[in-house]
């Protein structure tokens, strides 16, 4: 598949194989991988992290596997997981960021594209998202409340 915002095509990545149970070495016990997956949460760390310590402590290589739930699931259910879905928190973060940047540096060109790629994408996903209903109907976009947003 194509790239977004480029006339290149992605790199090939590696799969994973195709298991239909979880393999003998690894670790199986469902309750004890929900509290793990619920205290790195009350701790801060996002769900993609938490399923790469689950992976590279706990032995872990997929959660859905030996629960049968996905990471956002096991959140959903224990209400902890945050109120902006991980993908555009990243991505508001991002902007944050390129927006500082180009604070002290103004004629930077390249990141003023970049910002306005980045912020495009955000725009993009908060339509998905309030149409999907996992963000409220009358929530929008605005960079300057982004940073408040976020701190919450």
């Amino acid at each position: 598949m194509a790239r977004m915002h480029a006339r290149r095509r992605g790199k090939s990545s590696s799969v994973r194989p195709a298991r239909k149970e979880a393999p003998a070495w690894s670790n199986t016990d469902k309750a004890a991988i929900e509290k793990l997956i619920v205290d790195l949460r009350k701790e801060g760390t996002s769900g993609s992290m938490i399923g790469l310590i689950l992976r590279d402590r706990y032995g872990v290589p997929d959660v859905k596997m030996v629960t049968g739930k996905r990471i956002g699931d096991i959140l959903k259910e224990n209400k902890v997981s945050s109120e902006i879905p991980e993908d555009l928190r990243d991505l508001m973060i991002k902007a944050l960021k390129l927006r500082k940047h180009l604070g002290d540096n103004a004629k930077d060109l390249h990141n003023k594209r970049q910002l306005h790629l980045v912020e495009a994408k955000i725009r993009r996903l908060v339509k998905y998202y309030t149409g999907t209903k996992k963000l409220p109907a009358d929530f929008t976009y605005k960079p300057e409340t982004t940073e408040i947003l976020l701190s919450r």
